[in-house]
């Protein structure tokens, strides 16, 4: 796992709404998404970064080995890279956001679990 992917501090963190990979707006800022940037755009984009990310999230996991963690294919993350990720965060994709990525084939899963039955 690279260890540019881990936050560096604990304030200012956000839980990216497409894959729950959670950094710094600093770093998504300066490197992306270490899995969305292709999707989705964030880096030197701090409009893109405030619509798709979320700060308000609950309880993280480490990942290290994804293809080997049930945690990783319970949370829909085995085809993540290593990294933080939010268990659950709070909001969805704008849905043009969401229709754009239909677009594209790639499914959404909303990453907030208020919001699943």
């Amino acid at each position: 796992m690279s260890l540019d992917s881990v936050p560096k501090e604990l304030r200012n963190l956000r839980a990216c709404l497409l894959c729950s990979m959670v950094k710094t707006f600093d770093q998504f800022e300066a490197d992306g998404c270490d899995n969305c940037e292709q999707l989705l755009g964030f880096r030197n984009n701090a409009a893109m970064i405030q619509e798709c990310t979320s700060s308000s999230f609950d309880g993280v996991v480490s990942l290290v080995s994804p293809l080997d963690s049930w945690v990783a294919k319970w949370q829909h993350i085995k085809e993540c890279v290593p990294g933080i990720y939010a268990i659950s965060v709070t909001g969805r994709l704008p849905e043009h956001i969401v229709q754009e990525l239909e677009g594209r084939g790639v499914q959404y899963i909303p990453r907030d679990r208020r919001q699943q039955n």
